[in-house]
């Protein structure tokens, strides 16, 4: 049964997407969503700067799911 919240992390890294199960995807878009919400947690202080990291913490969680499933 799917939590019915998930944090911004979970959402932008699709935590739930892993049609192979493979359980090195679930981790690195475990950590992935983790980094993010830490980094989101300072918005008020610059949120371009948070915007520029989230994204980049995104196309990370890409290319190493990426690399896991090659």
């Amino acid at each position: 049964m799917e939590k019915p919240f998930k944090s911004l992390g979970e959402q932008l890294v699709r935590t739930e997407f892993n049609p192979d199960s493979n359980t090195t995807v679930d981790l690195i878009k475990q950590k992935s969503a983790e980094l993010i919400n830490l980094i989101n947690e300072y918005r008020d202080r610059d949120a371009r700067l948070v915007e520029q990291a989230i994204t980049s913490y995104e196309v990370a969680a890409m290319w190493a799911v990426k690399a896991a499933t090659a």
